[in-house]
């Protein structure tokens, strides 16, 4: 039976904090709070609830989907389980998203909850871009391939062009924040992307190394004293523009500080050519989406980004205002820009609906 419903309570548990959002049906945000140094307890998401109009129907960001979740899915105590298995996949942020699972579940029972995950809009990756080189068997018995992160803001970059700038373009979607990928979007689907098996690969990062060589990892194990431990810590939270500046790793810092140009200069040798390469992914390139904190706020990081992207097309304007999402493309320009306002918490909404309405 179809289950009519507006109101969705978008919860995103994350590394300390726990987001909460009543999204209306016509993608307003009725409510919000951020529960800092959340660690699972019940007494302040129940306040923040208990002051809402009224919840039709809630719905969960997860990190990881692994090879199973492609697509949202009905909460049930086996999904539950189901999504709990994958914590080896993303041991830092799996179990927030089932503790907020099991907080929410007590706060507001028989309220159908819906999972939406972050790796769901890559599931489906072709197999050449989504396929390691390593042994077919170490592949197949670990489930070892590209899987792909910010999808939920990767899908709403695809919803909201095709209402900007018409269907079936071809995407970059970049989103640049403390965390930071690329998606090459065709036909509303995403084809490549920069993140993989873990969100540690990719794009240079705020704390994040992004790809690295191998080789490198193994010699510094093996020959620089390096724990195993310890060079994750380094990649996770020591490298990056932190690693690169000595200090910050925040853009706002390092596009103020003349000291810190070289390692601005490496992020955006890394941002273009990987732009690049997923435009290679397609054919080519319609549109360039900029969205996250980084894209949407830092216009010298959109300005320098395109200026080395003449070849395929891109200009932007870089004295155009921004006011929510916006058209940045340069007269003449081939290829259309926007920046783009992240929004998970729609895009999350969008999903619940589809799956709750259809129960």
């Amino acid at each position: 039976m179809a289950v009519l419903m507006g109101r969705v309570l978008v919860v995103n548990a994350g590394s300390s904090s726990l987001k909460l959002a009543l999204v209306a049906d016509a993608d307003e945000v009725v409510e919000a709070t951020t529960l800092e140094r959340w660690d699972g307890e019940t007494g302040g998401l129940a306040d923040f609830v208990a002051g809402l109009p009224h919840v039709d129907a809630v719905g969960h960001r997860i990190v990881h989907g692994g090879a199973e979740f492609s697509e949202p899915v009905l909460l049930d105590e086996d999904v539950r389980d189901r999504v709990a298995a994958l914590t080896e996949l993303a041991p830092l942020h799996q179990p927030r998203g089932v503790a907020g699972i099991d907080a929410v579940g007590t706060v507001l029972p028989g309220v159908p909850s819906v999972a939406c995950f972050d790796t769901a809009f890559h599931h489906d990756l072709p197999a050449a871009a989504r396929t390691y080189a390593l042994p077919k068997e170490w592949n197949e018995r670990w489930s070892l391939r590209r899987y792909g992160f910010h999808g939920l803001s990767h899908a709403h970059v695809a919803r909201r062009v095709a209402e900007l700038a018409g269907p079936d373009r071809r995407i970059v979607s970049c989103h640049l924040g403390a965390g930071a990928s690329l998606a090459a979007i065709a036909g509303g689907r995403s084809v490549d992307t920069t993140m993989g098996f873990t969100p540690l690969a990719g794009l240079v990062m705020a704390t994040r190394s992004g790809d690295v060589d191998p080789g490198l990892v193994l010699w510094l194990l093996h020959h620089g004293g390096v724990s195993a431990d310890e060079l994750s810590d380094l990649l996770e939270h020591r490298s990056g523009l932190a690693g690169l500046t000595g200090g910050s790793g925040d853009l706002r810092d390092i596009v103020a500080n003349e000291a810190d140009q070289p390692a601005l200069a490496v992020y955006l040798h890394r941002l273009r050519r990987e732009i690049a390469a997923m435009a290679a992914a397609m054919n080519g390139v319609d549109v360039l989406v900029f969205t996250g904190g980084v894209g949407e706020h830092q216009p010298v990081v959109r300005a320098r980004t395109a200026a080395g992207l003449a070849f395929l097309g891109v200009a932007v304007d870089a004295d155009r205002p921004v006011d929510g999402d916006t058209e940045i493309t340069a007269p003449g320009a081939a290829v259309r820009s926007f920046v783009v306002t992240a929004r998970e918490d729609v895009e999350i909404a969008h999903q619940v609906r589809s799956i709750v309405r259809g129960a």
